[in-house]
């Protein structure tokens, strides 16, 4: 399969099951779009980090991240609460699969190969748990910041007059 046939399917899918998931969560058509858009980026950003560099932690914690940020983005543009973009955009990078995995080798027996993937699952998860959080923090640093320089340059404005 070619590059761009590669990148057309990943981001059709990615986009039509970060809709999906929207839908059964009840988002507005307009939010749900837009979520669309934040999951298909978030997976392209997934799938080519761990493409490049083989570390699914890293890629997962970068498109968290992005997830993140975005949202922070879109709910103040088009005034809806971050909730509705953060969560349907990190659908596609929740481990359910390898939950699954984790509980058919549970079932099955297979109790140290269950523990190994439940680990890896666990991690996955810490991951878009670090990557929503640093991205708020890093949001709200430069919403301080520069609420501290317009600031100046009103009280700038007010002693030129």
């Amino acid at each position: 399969m070619s590059a761009t046939v590669t990148f057309v399917v990943q981001s059709v899918t990615s986009f039509l099951a970060t809709c999906g998931f929207g839908i059964i969560y009840n988002i507005p058509r307009k939010p749900l779009i837009h979520g669309g858009l934040i999951g298909m980026i978030a997976w392209l950003i997934y799938f080519f980090g761990y493409q490049w560099n083989g570390n699914d932690f890293a890629a997962t914690f970068a498109a968290s991240f992005v997830i993140a940020l975005l949202s922070q983005v879109f709910a103040r543009l088009f005034k809806n609460p971050v909730i509705v973009y953060s969560v349907s955009g990190i659908i596609p990078l929740v481990p359910g699969g390898l939950t699954y995995t984790v509980m058919k080798q549970a079932v099955g027996d297979q109790y140290n190969l269950a523990l190994h993937l439940a680990g890896k699952a666990l991690i996955l998860s810490g991951a878009i748990a670090m990557g929503l959080i640093f991205a708020e923090v890093v949001y709200q640093i430069f919403k301080r910041n520069y609420r501290k320089v317009q600031a100046r340059s009103d009280r700038s404005m007010t002693v030129r007059k």
